[in-house]
């Protein structure tokens, strides 16, 4: 193609809109779901480290909401497992899930209640850990 009807494409305002539109896309995809990537991009570090068990002692769920025009409205449910270990002093973590229905993310979050689970403890501090979604 001839380079200024490369330029003219490039540069057209329909070109322009949809660039915009797709970028502010990724950057409201990536803010509302900034928690699921760091704890992903955590969890493949973690791979690594060593394993310890812990327990599941607390779990709980939140309604995700929205506002929109002075009108609030649910999105989804965010499930917690909050754990606990030893090594060698007693350490917490947490791992999240999203759920689309409240009775999903509650029967969810109740069958890993008082489970015991295997965790990565990072070998260089004791207190980060990761609970991967396939150890669960």
């Amino acid at each position: 193609m001839h380079p200024s009807i490369v330029c003219i494409l490039i540069l057209s305002p329909f070109f322009v809109r949809i660039s915009l539109l797709l970028g502010i896309w990724l950057i409201g995809t990536v803010s509302y779901h900034w928690r699921f990537f760091a704890q992903w991009f955590i969890g493949m570090r973690g791979r690594d480290w060593p394993t310890i068990p812990a327990v599941v002692d607390i779990v709980s769920v939140v309604t995700q909401t929205r506002q929109s025009r002075n009108r609030e409205y649910v999105v989804g449910y965010m499930a917690t497992l909050t754990y606990f270990y030893r090594n060698p002093e007693l350490q917490m973590g947490e791992y999240s899930r999203d759920f689309n229905f409240e009775q999903d993310a509650q029967d969810w979050a109740a069958s890993y209640k008082d489970k015991t689970v295997k965790v990565h403890v990072d070998p260089r501090d004791p207190t980060r850990s990761v609970l991967r979604k396939e150890d669960l």
